[in-house]
């Protein structure tokens, strides 16, 4: 049975076709039993069977298989559960025939609360608190659930039935076929589902409500939630309905189940998961309330049911065959779900905004310890942590950039053939690749192989020399450091106007290209030259001072567009903490758009703006306080044009971006914005209805409640967690909590630590306290961490979670001795599942602690900063 241990992948010798599985949970328990009989066609010469099975129990005397050929059961005599490799070994007596037999088994496990697997969420009926009962199994853990062949490419049909109390609503991935009830209890059948991988099984019981539409073509499309709550579903409900059409036109393939279930769930680890027919979700990702939720929570929950129903076609129907091709599940759904909203509500210009993917991926792409989209999983424990900003959003990003170059209509020919070719089976990378070379004709696996398998991406510098732009490319990295690498570049130029454009493969080291020939005609002395137009491809571009000089005008006086001037300005800051440039130019850069009023844009500014005071802080405190004045004076243009006061009839992206830059005019200690947050917050307390404080300006106003809040005076945070305790909503829950350690009060941060950890806050949500400690409160964090980690593993080490504490609060450190005093606590604590995360946390200190020692030898920075704020 030994060698069955430490391998990657099951054996090939036995193949899963059918699974009828039977469960029966009990709530009040937290326990269930089950049975599985699974349909296994056995292809090779062997007396062994090996599947996945963890955290349960198999009843050894319930192990037979039965032989289609034969009606004699074999009995299993030796039925051995490793739990470190999650398998199942069953030893039979002789050589199993060759053909399909029956294998069965009885099982049982526990409802547990580590989010995964079948395990229990919580929620009030009534004023009673109750259990449901509910199945999280991506990436591996249907196998915590019942024994099974638990590897995406090892597809089967299912036939379901459950057990449970008459009074519950009971679902899973097909619609009901048959109920039976007897007394308290009810026997539920459904449908068998068409062949699909275990990952994307589903089982939902509990009370619940729904709001019910139909597709054009009639799938019954409902969204589930807690009691009373059904209203809040009909957003989620009519952008449902409504892209499962699309996405009919666009895969020219229709939604292959006959019902879509939506669910919302108290207690969930991700934001949602894209099981077949059976889509689960956050709270707060499915939920709109209309007079309590932001317009930010409500474009997060269309971008987000848009990407789970993207999945139904790919993922579910065309599945990938292994973890190491994840990408093109979650890079695909990324890309696919703006495209649909762009159709839905194309007033949000959301592939401007799809920019924040892109420069999220960068980002996490910049280190020398991220990974290639296609990376190599060699054990289970390694998956959790390539569910990251790689595979979604450099993923997504590099689809965009190969679409942006085939041309869209090319590239939906292409998918359309692909999800035809491969439906109801499993896919790897090079087949999509093969699916776009034969449409369009181009070298498709030759130009994205550079993109995906290797790790990292260019940086293009450019510079103009007797007419001559010279371009060449190097690995950007965000530590400074030359990276080893070369890629097929798509480089689009414009030159003086957006009428000026030219695309062109740079495929090798450098290039040098005649402006005169390549525009065909005269180029204006000092006009403007972008590169990389529209940010369509996923690199960073340097220009040389006088290329910067020009592109520095272009964007005061508006003359590119917001995402050539999101790019300019994103570039610019990677490159200053990398120190390939100045902070002196990348402030001087940010002057510029003093007159900025296009969402995107400026919400990236804000991000930057935050990391710039705290890493400014680290090299000087003096300089720190005049760049804060800076961007007080920066934001002050949009702050005046939008006001406290939201407009009949304005735009979703105002109602945004209102919210943001006050803000962050808070965080900077911008008086006249914290007196007025604060006569609006007391407004807020006295009625919680009041017209002075709707959803899209309280995090401004919270936020500048916790800057004033400190050991002798805790009104506010006090306040606050009234607020908390009141609310119902998740949405209002997760906003405050996102407020609270902002306050640079050491010792109120401190309270917000023990009050994240206490009851009162649901596990999933205990990071939203987390993600936005102040500058003043690293310290007293990272203690806290220290203390707690034991808990913390114990009660979010199982999933991805738990590297999301060390990510938020490791990260923001900027000197030597504070990563190395990391490394150490980590020496002995770190898992094979948090390794990557922990390695990436301490290079983002390392390089926050180069960027503050260069920062240092800037001449006359504060003297310059104080000059750029009075002019």
């Amino acid at each position: 049975m030994d060698k069955f241990k430490g391998q990657p992948r099951l054996p090939k010798f036995a193949v899963p076709k059918r699974y009828d599985l039977r469960l029966i949970p009990d709530l009040i328990a937290c326990t269930f039993t089950g049975t599985v009989s699974i349909d296994v066609d056995i292809v090779a010469d062997t007396r062994f069977i090996v599947l996945n099975a963890a955290d349960i129990s198999v009843n050894d005397d319930s192990v037979s298989f039965t032989p289609l050929t034969s009606s004699k059961a074999l009995a299993a005599p030796k039925v051995d559960l490793f739990e470190e490799d999650e398998i199942l070994v069953l030893e039979f007596a002789e050589i199993l025939p060759h053909g399909v037999g029956v294998l069965q088994l009885g099982f049982s496990g526990i409802l547990n609360d580590k989010l995964k697997g079948f395990y229990k969420s919580t929620y009030e009926h009534n004023g009673e608190k109750k259990n449901m009962a509910v199945t999280q199994f991506e990436p591996a853990d249907a196998r915590k659930c019942f024994p099974c062949w638990d590897e995406p490419a090892c597809k089967a049909t299912f036939k379901i039935t459950l057990e449970v109390p008459t009074e519950l609503v009971a679902l899973s991935n097909m619609p009901i076929m048959d109920e039976k009830v007897d007394g308290n209890v009810k026997v539920v059948s459904y449908q068998e589902s068409p062949i699909m991988s275990t990952y994307l099984v589903a089982i939902v019981v509990g009370l619940f409500d729904y709001v019910e539409d139909h597709t054009s073509d009639g799938i019954k499309v409902r969204v589930y939630c807690q009691v009373g709550k059904a209203d809040q579903g009909k957003f989620a409900l009519h952008v449902g309905a409504k892209t499962l059409d699309l996405f009919k036109e666009y895969f020219a393939v229709p939604y292959p189940l006959p019902k879509m279930d939506m669910i919302a769930i108290p207690d969930f680890a991700a934001g949602a998961m894209e099981n077949y027919g059976l889509v689960t979700y956050r709270e707060t990702v499915l939920l709109y309330d209309e007079q309590h939720s932001a317009a930010s929570n409500k474009q997060r929950v269309a971008i987000v049911v848009a990407h789970e129903l993207a999945h139904q076609w790919f993922g579910n129907l065309v599945t990938m065959e292994w973890w190491t091709h994840l990408w093109l599940n979650e890079g695909f759904a990324t890309w696919v779900s703006y495209l649909a909203i762009d159709s839905l509500f194309p007033e949000w210009k959301i592939w401007t905004q799809f920019l924040d993917e892109s420069t999220d991926g960068l980002r996490l792409d910049g280190l020398e310890e991220s990974h290639p989209i296609e990376v190599e999983v060699n054990h289970v424990a390694e998956i959790d942590e390539i569910f990251d900003a790689i595979s979604y959003m450099k993923g997504a990003s590099v689809i965009r950039m190969l679409q942006s170059y085939l041309g869209a209509e090319v590239f939906q020919k292409s998918l359309a053939a692909y999800v035809k070719k491969h439906a109801y089976s499993n896919a790897k990378t090079e087949d999509l690749w093969s699916a776009l070379e034969g449409e369009s004709g181009e070298p498709v696996n030759k130009l994205m192989s550079f993109w995906t398998k290797q790790t990292g991406y260019p940086v293009v510098s450019a510079k103009i020399k007797d007419g001559k732009l010279e371009l060449e490319q190097s690995r950007f990295l965000s530590s400074g450091s030359p990276g080893e690498g070369q890629w097929i570049v798509p480089v689009t130029v414009c030159c003086g106007s957006y009428d000026m454009r030219k695309n062109f493969l740079l495929e090798s080291k450098s290039g040098v290209y005649d402006l005169k020939e390549l525009f065909g005609c005269s180029i204006a002395d000092g006009a403007w030259i972008k590169i990389n137009v529209d940010q369509a491809g996923f690199y960073r571009v340097k220009y040389d001072d006088t290329l910067a000089a020009g592109l520095r005008n272009a964007t005061e006086n508006q003359s590119l567009t917001s995402i050539d001037r999101y790019g300019i300005l994103d570039d610019s800051f990677a490159l200053s903490m990398a120190r390939q440039q100045s902070l002196a130019s990348l402030l001087t850069l940010i002057t510029g758009y003093k007159k900025e009023l296009d969402y995107t844009v400026l919400s990236n500014l804000i991000v930057i703006s935050y990391k710039v005071v705290k890493i400014s802080a680290d090299a000087n405190l003096e300089l720190m306080s005049e760049i804060k004045q800076l961007f007080i004076g920066v934001f002050q243009f949009a702050a005046g044009k939008l006001s406290w006061e939201p407009k009949q009839g304005e735009s979703h992206l105002d109602a945004m971006l209102r919210g943001e830059v006050l803000t962050a005019l808070a965080v900077f200690g911008h008086d006249e914005t914290l007196k007025e947050a604060t006569r609006r917050f007391d407004a807020f307390l006295a009625d919680r209805n009041t017209s002075l404080l709707p959803p899209d300006l309280r995090r401004a106003a919270y936020v500048a409640v916790m800057q004033r809040a400190n050991k002798s005076d805790k009104s506010g945070y006090e306040s606050l967690l009234r607020v908390y305790r009141e609310t119902e909503m998740s949405e209002e829950k997760t906003r405050i909590l996102g407020s609270l350690a902002c306050c640079p009060d050491p010792s109120i941060v401190q309270d917000v630590l023990t009050f994240v950890l206490s009851d009162e806050v649901r596990n999933q949500d205990a990071l939203y306290g987390l993600y936005d400690v102040s500058w003043e409160g690293r310290e007293v964090a990272w203690k806290w961490l220290q203390e707690k980690w034991e808990y913390i593993e114990e009660t979010w080490g199982s999933g991805f979670l738990i590297t999301r504490f060390i990510s938020a609060l490791v990260s923001p450190f900027a000197s030597f001795e504070k990563a190395k005093e990391v490394e150490e606590f980590f020496a002995t604590r770190s898992k094979p599942s948090m390794a990557r995360t922990l390695k990436q946390g301490i290079e983002r200190v390392h390089i926050n602690a180069n960027w503050v020692e260069s920062i240092r030898k800037e001449d006359n920075l504060t003297q310059l900063v104080a000059h750029l704020s009075s002019n």
